[in-house]
């Protein structure tokens, strides 16, 4: 599906929301051109060139582990389960790179409440497709597939937490993470794991994919921190994609109001 070939979303005009940055967006060509998306290939054009290999139909996404309702739902009927909200994110790489997106989707802990945690949920891991045979960068063992993420279970509750299925009022195209993806807009872009196909909420702390490859590097809670460098590079600026100068990196990528009481007492060197 190309980006012309994307359908519009129905949804409603609104003035900006309590979550929204009035920062200009970043153009749809450029957004859904320069990803990274390693399942379709390491360099940020191959999820474009690639997307064709990615099949967002059929598709079911599995909710199970410390709930009380588990249950796995085609993804159609998914999204008919919530009304769909438009939110204007950033979106900080830890590559030093931004973008401002216009995501259209639900927030996550409208679904978790839907499935009920147990009284042992703790964590929430996602894990995002497996199919080697047809995913190209899945061929190659560049990491230990299928991706899988985490977050605390009071993160994905917190109304930030989004489950996207749209970007710019039309279906997500696969370089952008089709059918369903996570936005942690306060949190490095790798956390906001593509193409999800389960959920499972747990008591311990899951293992992610980017942890494990570099634990050095990648740390579970990977909230953007201007203060704390990447082992090979300075986070304390970042180059948003279509502008020519760096700009200041924000703390908790400008959500810090809204978060940083998440974090309250923690050591954010040691927790990163």
């Amino acid at each position: 599906m190309s980006s012309e070939e994307a359908p519009e979303l129905a949804r409603p005009a609104r003035p900006l929301g309590p979550y929204d940055t009035s920062e200009p967006v970043t153009p749809y060509g450029q957004a859904t051109t320069y990803n990274n998306f390693y399942e379709l290939g390491v360099s940020k054009d191959d999820p474009a060139r690639n997307a064709s290999a990615l099949q967002v139909r059929p598709w079911t996404v599995e909710i199970d582990g410390e709930v009380e309702k588990p249950v796995t739902v085609d993804i159609d009927k998914l999204q008919s389960w919530f009304p769909l909200e438009d939110r204007i994110y950033r979106m900080r790489c830890v590559e030093g790179w931004s973008m401002v997106m216009p995501w259209l989707g639900f927030p996550l802990a409208a679904l978790l409440r839907r499935v009920q945690p147990t009284g042992e949920a703790r964590y929430v891991k996602f894990t995002a497709i497996n199919d080697p045979q047809h995913l190209p960068g899945q061929q190659e063992p560049i990491l230990d597939w299928p991706y899988v993420e985490g977050l605390r279970l009071d993160e994905a509750m917190h109304p930030l937490t989004f489950m996207a299925m749209g970007l710019d009022g039309k279906v997500l195209l696969p370089q952008s993470g089709a059918p369903l993806r996570l936005a942690v807009p306060w949190k490095y872009g790798f956390k906001s794991i593509k193409s999800v196909v389960r959920i499972t909420l747990t008591a311990s702390q899951p293992q992610t994919t980017w942890s494990l490859a570099a634990p050095d590097e990648y740390g579970f809670y990977a909230n953007v921190n201007p203060a704390v460098p990447h082992p090979r590079w300075s986070q304390a600026t970042e180059r948003r994609i279509g502008e020519l100068r760096r700009r200041d990196t924000l703390p908790f990528n400008g959500y810090a109001e809204q978060v940083a009481g998440l974090y309250k007492g923690m050591d954010l060197r040691r927790f990163y």
